[in-house]
């Protein structure tokens, strides 16, 4: 006895019909919304911010509202109003305008030495890693012998002997938050190495090279994006405190540290000449972190 094959219906819209199978849902539906609305305010604060800061870096002139270098004589001193509204340095510039001027330098200056620092971890902690156990031994000294110092110390060291201008205050903060980085690339790569699919992928005799950039580094080094977004901030602090202490670029410069700077005579009559400017920095450094982590917890929901 001979059985008919069984033919299977082809599911349309209507339950119990048969047709043409209908067309893939397209990817703005539902599913993206509600994704769009899981993201917190915080995030869409600090995404409109981060907006703000580009704009402010690649196109000042359109938010500014003065020119950052005019001297107005006839009004040093003057307190946040309507016709300046950050108020006005001991020259009369416009402090909001100087502010705004300013971005530029002040966001080069965190991007460069957040890079300079992260690069510095991925090559030292790496090598530190897949080494072998001397270039473990001597690097992991090295890097404990540089964590020890304070990254302000370290920096100040640095521009002492090089001099203040916005490349040595980028390589300088950028060494200075090297070691705690590398540490964390070192331990990253360590437990990458020691994964199931890297012990697979040598099993079935691949070539070392092979296995580095196809499975360790991409696996071991993808967390690094949300590090790189923390470390802008941290940088920019870290460049902001180093020129409030007379080793960061010098005025009259509209970086928000030598903003800062320029402004410690008149703490006292004029608050606003180091509480805005200060401010600049704190939520510039926020809006980092908070872009930082939310790339984190995103990279970490994907795995």
């Amino acid at each position: 006895m001979t059985t008919q094959p069984q033919t299977q219906p082809r599911i349309t819209a209507d339950a119990g019909t048969t047709g043409a199978v209908p067309a893939a849902p397209h990817p703005a539906g539902p599913a993206s919304s509600a994704a769009w609305r899981r993201v917190p305010t915080t995030v869409w604060i600090a995404g409109v911010f981060a907006g703000l800061l580009v704009l402010a870096a690649f196109a000042p002139g359109v938010l500014a509202t003065h020119d950052p270098r005019a001297i107005t004589l006839e009004a040093p001193l003057a307190p946040p109003g309507w016709e300046h509204w950050f108020g006005t340095d001991q020259s009369g510039r416009d402090l909001y305008s100087r502010i705004v001027h300013g971005t530029a330098q002040s966001l080069l200056i965190g991007l460069g030495a957040a890079a300079v620092g992260v690069g510095l971890a991925v090559v030292f902690g790496s090598w530190a890693a897949l080494g072998g156990r001397w270039a473990d031994t001597v690097i992991g000294r090295g890097i404990e012998v540089l964590f020890a110092f304070p990254i302000l110390l370290l920096a100040m060291v640095f521009i002492a002997v090089y001099g203040p201008s916005v490349q040595t205050l980028i390589l300088a903060v950028g060494l200075g938050i090297a070691p705690g980085y590398a540490r964390m690339v070192r331990a990253q790569v360590m437990s990458v190495r020691r994964s199931g699919y890297v012990q697979a992928a040598q099993a079935l005799g691949h070539h070392p090279g092979r296995v580095l950039t196809q499975h360790i580094l991409p696996n071991a080094l993808r967390p690094l994006l949300a590090v790189l977004t923390l470390g802008i901030g941290q940088s920019i602090v870290w460049a902001s405190g180093l020129a409030f202490l007379g080793f960061g670029v010098a005025p009259p410069s509209p970086e928000w540290g030598a903003l800062l700077e320029a402004g410690r005579p008149y703490i006292i009559e004029a608050w606003w000449l180091e509480i805005i400017p200060g401010l600049a920095v704190l939520a510039t450094a926020l809006t980092a972190t908070v872009l930082g982590k939310f790339v984190e917890s995103t990279l970490e929901g994907e795995r």
